[in-house]
């Protein structure tokens, strides 16, 4: 950035060139005040406040006006001082500004200038109008417009960071007034509570309904940690009163998120002080649970774990470990199943979600992890995402994303079987069948080489073959795909094509619609093929992107919680990766046979090859395949211990429930989605007599004779930083400060932010020759519908966390199974109508959502409701090389009950 000089209140100063004058005062720690500018929006000139003198004559609005060389700058006399205060006195005459009944109060900055410049008197004689208040419509928000200054920041926060453009003005004049979607009423508008206008409003015109505790500014507590939903890895600051009580949540610049959050950051962090919680241990007696201590039980479960293991082996021992816990925890996990138990029986939900991702980024590159950053997509020319509903499942990225394109203009095409947010926004959007992600790749594939439009240099440096991929391209001509993929646009497939190779970089981003099915692996070996075909490997802003599902997902794995690998994915089956551990570890005769994935697990259990799963922060119940399937496998077990926060359904089943810690009540780190390692701070204590995960793990494993003496974290962190190479060089004391990705192999490493700058861990990039293979159930006429499953924007997961969150739950309070609107008067059903799915499997009943998102043949269910499980209906059938089930697609029946 070029320098400009310039003298502010006589101080010579150095800005760079294009910053105001506010932007260079406050760069040098110079305060002018200002109500209408905000550092995270753009320049908007609207209160006046800020208002300064150039050059000994003019006054300018300093937060539009651009710095100058040899610019003079005062930012107050006496002339100022006095325009100040009458902007002030009229905003506060023509408002309703009494600070005794405000939520702002005490955060206030209209309040702040008004202390500032002593004003005690306002003109009274100043009309003053009514306008809109209204504290009941939205879950989450409240607002009262004679609070407003008509800054313009809510607006330009859900324009320009949010990009839902919910806010806007209207009318003219003294008449000017706020609308939301043209509604006078939040509730009425498309709103989706992210809370980001309350965040950047200098009053209180906007504010955060009651989840929990109230609270004075100047009583609250603040902590930040990391959010516990999506991979992004948000950092939050957390807000808490004098009882004790969470009362808010806000962004935090220094994370990934820059502040912003979503509907579920913002308001889903209630459940960790919901009086279903869990507080004590419980065993199960004659078929009753009782309360018992940390001492009983904690015994009961090492007695049994070595019973168990004496008389059938390590083997008949399984674990999950959790990507909802800690990194400290996950490592302590599988140590304790290896080092201690004697097994490689150790796995986690990303089995589930991005075992593909591992298995196929590993297989091309070398590496199983996103290559690049989310601070890259700025950078980015364009964007395909596909198999990705970013805006809902990573909502943070999501609005990224739409800031990139509808704000600056960028370059997007998406894929995916429903009709998402993002596809309004595409330049070209392909709505294809479930399970055909394959044949639309290779279809884009096909054009770029058919037409020389890929990158030559790119694939002759730096990859190998390219010929094999090439001839397996030949068939997938634009008429082909669409037949596969049940299009009717192919003519826009050459042009995505001509549009991807225009667009230098493209980020490629995807999630669960191209990892869960029985060909996920080669779904992820065909993004890769795409991208390195483009030449979009190695460079700031592209990249194959994949978003994990939850913000540990990434920090799970590389712990090691997989059946297969060691922390950093170092084979289980390595003679030289079994002596370096062993040695680490203090121990002898470490496993070498792999173990058993999540669903092996289960179908183990019916088989009697397993006989005890110790579940921590995971319930299969409602998370796994085939439902049915899952409930009988645990109840063919002869030891079942699940360690949660809450009874969650598997709890159900258990023999032993062990109370957790959430995770605002534990210190640890976890690893984002791109391999970012960030602090967890303590914000609240446990609930009741909770412990945290790893407190809990260590205890059995010294009731089992492990010679383990971890005072906390810090020193499980310290012991996996030196079997772990790529987390050598990071420090508790570095990621406070610092913004480390891993690999970072030494302490004076910076880390790294994106992966394969120069080569690729494995050599050449490897191109794969990927056939389109069909899911593993089609349709047929008892089972003619197509169902996919997948998240909600309100909810996560299994429900645990958010179905125990007010504002969550009462956004969306039960499930509902989309249909087009041509199904839904082909069977005769309404909306809202409670109709049966059906599959192989098991049958439920489910509110019927008539919607054009869904296309037609096919139904969507989201899987977070008991009460209308989805995973009752989905199959178990797995990817032959990563084991992760095929929740994507199965074949159904919808039918319209007759009372």
């Amino acid at each position: 950035m070029d320098e400009v000089r310039l003298s502010i209140n006589g101080k010579e100063c150095i800005a760079g060139k294009g910053q105001t004058i506010l932007e260079a005062a406050l760069r040098n720690g110079i305060r002018v005040p200002h109500l209408c500018y905000h550092p995270r929006i753009s320049r908007t000139g609207a209160c006046r406040i800020c208002i300064v003198r150039v050059n000994e004559t003019m006054l300018k609005a300093s937060c539009t006006e651009p710095v100058a060389d040899g610019m003079r700058v005062v930012t107050e006399d006496d002339e100022i001082a006095e325009i100040r205060k009458g902007i002030l006195k009229l905003l506060l005459a023509e408002g309703d500004h009494n600070c005794f009944y405000c939520d702002a109060n005490g955060e206030c900055e209209l309040q702040a200038l008004v202390n500032m410049y002593n004003i005690e008197q306002v003109p009274e004689e100043y009309p003053r109008r009514n306008r809109v208040v209204d504290y009941e419509t939205s879950e989450g928000l409240k607002r009262n417009e004679n609070r407003c200054v008509l800054c313009g920041r809510c607006i330009k926060a859900c324009a320009e960071i949010q990009v839902s453009n919910v806010w806007d003005f209207a009318d003219r004049g003294s008449r000017t007034c706020l609308t939301s979607d043209l509604f006078a009423k939040i509730g009425d508008s498309g709103c989706v509570k992210c809370g980001t206008c309350v965040q950047l409003c200098p009053t209180g015109a906007l504010s955060f309904r009651t989840v929990l505790g109230r609270g004075q500014a100047w009583e609250l507590e603040k902590e930040s940690s990391i959010c516990v939903y999506c991979g992004i890895g948000c950092k939050i600051d957390f807000y808490k009163n004098k009882e004790g009580l969470l009362v808010k949540a806000m962004g935090n610049e220094d994370g990934p998120n820059r502040g912003h959050l979503c509907v579920k950051g913002r308001f889903g962090f209630d459940f960790v002080q919901n009086p279903k919680r869990l507080s004590r241990p419980l065993i199960r007696e004659n078929g009753v649970f009782g309360e018992t201590t940390w001492d009983e039980a904690l015994d009961l479960v090492a007695n049994k774990l070595m019973e168990i293991r004496r008389r059938h082996g390590p083997d008949s021992i399984a674990a999950l470990s959790s990507a909802k816990c800690t990194n400290e925890e996950n490592y302590l996990m599988q140590k304790f199943m290896r080092a201690v138990i004697g097994t490689n029986n150790v796995d986690h939900c990303a089995r589930l979600c991005h075992s593909s991702t591992v298995a196929g980024l590993a297989a091309v590159f070398g590496s199983g992890a996103m290559t690049n950053s989310i601070r890259e997509v700025p950078l980015s020319d364009g964007f395909l995402v596909i198999g990705s509903n970013t805006t809902e499942n990573h909502p943070v990225l999501g609005s990224m994303i739409k800031d990139a394109v509808i704000n600056k203009g960028k370059g997007l095409i998406v894929a995916d079987p429903r009709r998402i947010e993002l596809s309004r926004y595409a330049d070209y959007y392909f709505q294809v069948k479930p399970g055909t992600n394959i044949a639309i790749l290779n279809g884009l594939m096909h054009v770029l080489i058919e037409e020389g439009l890929y990158d030559k240099g790119f694939v002759a440096g730096r990859t190998e073959g390219f010929q094999e991929l090439a001839g397996t391209l030949e068939k997938y001509t634009p008429e082909f795909v669409a037949e596969v993929c049940g299009l009717d646009n192919p003519e826009d497939i050459p042009k995505a094509a001509r549009l991807m190779a225009r667009l230098k970089p493209m980020a490629l981003y995807y999630s669960m619609g191209i990892t869960q099915f029985v060909s996920g692996v080669n779904g992820v070996k065909s993004t890769a093929n795409l991208q390195m075909l483009l030449g979009n490997i190695g460079v700031p802003g592209g990249g194959v992107n994949p978003l994990r599902g939850q913000n540990n997902v990434q920090g799970a794995c590389d712990m090691g919680a997989l059946p297969l690998s060691y922390p950093a994915y170092q084979s289980v089956t390595d003679e030289e990766n079994r002596a370096r551990f062993e040695e680490a570890w203090g121990v002898t005769g470490l496993p070498v046979k792999p173990g058993l994935t999540v669903v092996e697990m289960l179908n183990a259990a019916i088989g009697g090859q397993v006989r005890a799963i110790y579940a921590m922060g995971e319930n299969p119940v409602m998370s796994d395949p085939n439902q049915h399937h899952v409930i009988e496998a645990l109840g063919a077990l002869d030891f079942l211990v699940v360690q949660d926060i809450f009874f969650t359904e598997t709890a159900r089943y258990a023999d032993v429930v062990l109370p957790a810690s959430a995770f605002i009540e534990k210190k640890g780190t976890i690893t984002n989605t791109e391999r970012r390692v960030q602090p967890m701070h303590r914000v609240l204590p446990s609930w009741g007599d909770a412990r945290d995960d790893w407190w809990i793990t260590a205890g059995i494993a010294k009731r089992m004779g492990a010679k383990w003496d971890y005072r906390g974290p810090e020193d499980i962190f310290e012991e996996m930083r030196t079997v772990t190479p790529s987390y050598a060089g990071i420090t508790y004391e570095r990621i406070e400060r610092e913004l480390i990705q891993w690999p970072c192999p030494t302490t004076g490493h910076p880390g790294t932010q994106y992966l394969h700058k120069d080569r690729f861990p494995r050599g050449p990039g490897l191109f794969t020759a990927v056939e389109y293979t069909p899911p593993a159930e089609g349709t047929d006429a008892e089972y003619p519908m197509i169902l996919t499953t997948g998240r909600l924007l309100e909810h996560f997961h299994t429900g645990t966390m958010t179905r125990n969150s007010k504002v969550l739950d009462e956004l969306v309070p039960e499930g509902f199974v989309e249909i087009n609107p041509n199904d839904a008067k082909n069977y005769n059903i309404g909306d809202g109508e409670v109709i049966s799915v059906s599959s192989r499997r098991g049958s439920i009943r489910i509110k019927a959502r008539v919607t054009e998102r869904s296309k037609p043949n096919m139904v969507f269910i989201p899987f977070h409701f008991y009460e209308a499980a989805a995973n009752k209906l989905t199959i178990d059938a797995l990817d032959p090389t990563c084991k992760i089930p095929e929740y994507k697609v199965c074949s159904c029946r919808i039918e319209k009950i007759y009372q």
